[in-house]
């Protein structure tokens, strides 16, 4: 496949609303209940709690993931990439972005559900060394699907810190494509 980015391809940015068309183009693709328009538009006014990051190839948003703070706890709301650009490490670009975001504001825990069914997604949160801690039955109503709740503690440690660390520097030699998101 020609024209698909690179790791070093891909940038970080904060979500704007003139990206919200882009999100909302693979939010239909990638999930069977996308969020709608008026949703972002309240998640992007809620400012104080909420961190929203999109990853550009040139100028377009191939993914995108949110924050959501209570307390100090960073709870993901969203993570998101293009069909097209799977397997790229977008997904991993921008967790690692809103993950040190958080630690930035001063966050100890990070948490999110994921699809029982998802274990490309599993894989990555495993490697931000979230662990399972619950099950949410039929989570995801509209498929009948049990989330399976990850979190990971003491984010703002040392030992996490070098996690990231590593992580990063994985991201910078990876391959443009394959092995584990």
């Amino acid at each position: 496949m020609t024209g698909l980015p690179t790791p070093r391809a891909v940038t970080i940015s904060p979500m704007r609303r003139r990206h919200l068309r882009a999100v909302l183009r693979i939010e239909t693709q990638v999930y069977p209940t996308p969020w709608s328009m008026q949703l972002y538009l309240g998640e992007l006014d809620s400012t104080e709690g909420r961190t929203y990051r999109v990853a550009r190839s040139g100028q377009k948003v191939v993914g995108y993931g949110g924050l959501m703070y209570v307390v100090d706890e960073a709870h993901v709301t969203t993570l998101a990439v293009h069909p097209e650009h799977q397997g790229y490490r977008i997904g991993a670009r921008i967790l690692l972005e809103l993950t040190r975001e958080a630690i930035a504001k001063g966050m100890t825990a990070l948490t999110l559900e994921v699809r029982a069914s998802n274990l490309a997604g599993q894989a990555l949160y495993r490697r931000f060394g979230l662990v399972p801690a619950g099950i949410r039955r039929g989570y995801y109503r509209e498929v009948d699907e049990d989330a399976i709740i990850m979190w990971a503690e003491e984010i703002d440690g040392p030992a996490y810190g070098a996690r990231l660390d590593a992580i990063e520097a994985g991201l910078a030699g990876a391959p443009a494509r394959g092995g584990p998101p």
